[in-house]
């Protein structure tokens, strides 16, 4: 991300972005970048409207169009209750917001968020992340985070990297379905009269069932182990329910991205 935004010179290699090379035409290609780096860093003594002009000046947006563009952006990212305040006494969700005007100062095509969302509340992550859904209809947003939910709900294509090296590319449901090996289901039931051993043998679908754990209410929580990709969900329900066994709830166990880089790291590491 460093060599994207010019701070970094590649060893080897090219990084063209718009069909500028970043090396060559450094000005040109950085033109055509707003970065929000990690750690938020602001001018403390300069208002929140004062930075955000001050990144407009630095972008060389034109002067008749800037106090117009400068209100747009801080429209369009929350900011218009704290723009007369400084920059040190807003929160640290706002300052994530700030650092994202000054990146979307100058309407760049790419914007690069590094751990956008670190050290944030569970409210100021949310709008964060709302914010970042909504530059994607019009911008490509290239996004560092180790928070893989993160990931999952906000970007439509990953790179997981291992040491340097792409391990993988691509989007996070076709990530999760690769190191996918299990079809499991999850069911708390109340079974007064031990019938669920019977379920196997009714069930040919079913290779395995396991108690995972006994409830003070009487019910008891399973996993059912299927074979291949049959959806058991219905089968289930209707054998259950013939065995007068009650189901409380059931799940699909679900791999996770979280699921999916460990295995891919593991798997790279090997």
């Amino acid at each position: 991300m460093n060599m994207i935004t010019g701070y970094i010179e590649p060893t080897e290699g090219q990084i063209i972005i718009e069909g500028y090379d970043i090396s060559k035409k450094p000005r040109k290609a950085k033109s055509q970048i707003g970065y929000m780096p990690e750690g938020v860093p602001l001018y403390s003594d300069l208002t929140v409207k004062e930075f955000i002009t001050y990144m407009a000046e630095l972008k060389k947006v034109n002067k008749k169009e800037r106090k117009e563009k400068v209100e747009k952006i801080i429209e369009q990212t929350g900011l218009k209750d704290v723009q007369n305040k400084l920059t040190r006494n807003i929160s640290r969700g706002y300052k994530q917001r700030v650092s994202m005007a000054g990146a979307l100062v100058g309407e760049p095509k790419i914007l690069i968020l590094d751990e956008p969302t670190v050290g944030l509340d569970p409210k100021q992550i949310t709008e964060i992340r709302a914010l970042i859904k909504e530059l994607g209809k019009t911008h490509t947003i290239i996004l560092s985070s180790h928070i893989l939910s993160e990931v999952s709900q906000i970007c439509n294509k990953v790179i997981i990297i291992n040491k340097g090296q792409i391990v993988a590319i691509d989007t996070p449901q076709n990530l999760e379905n690769k190191v996918s090996n299990n079809n499991s289901i999850f069911v708390t039931v109340e079974d007064t009269q031990n019938k669920i051993g019977k379920i196997k043998t009714k069930i040919k679908e079913i290779k395995n069932i396991k108690l995972i754990k006994e409830n003070e209410d009487g019910t008891k929580e399973y996993v059912l182990e299927a074979e291949g990709n049959v959806d058991l969900r219905k089968i289930i329900f209707t054998e259950f329910a013939k065995e007068n066994i009650t189901i409380f709830e059931m799940k699909k166990a679900d791999t996770t991205l979280e699921d999916a880089f460990m295995k891919l790291i593991e798997g790279g590491e090997k």
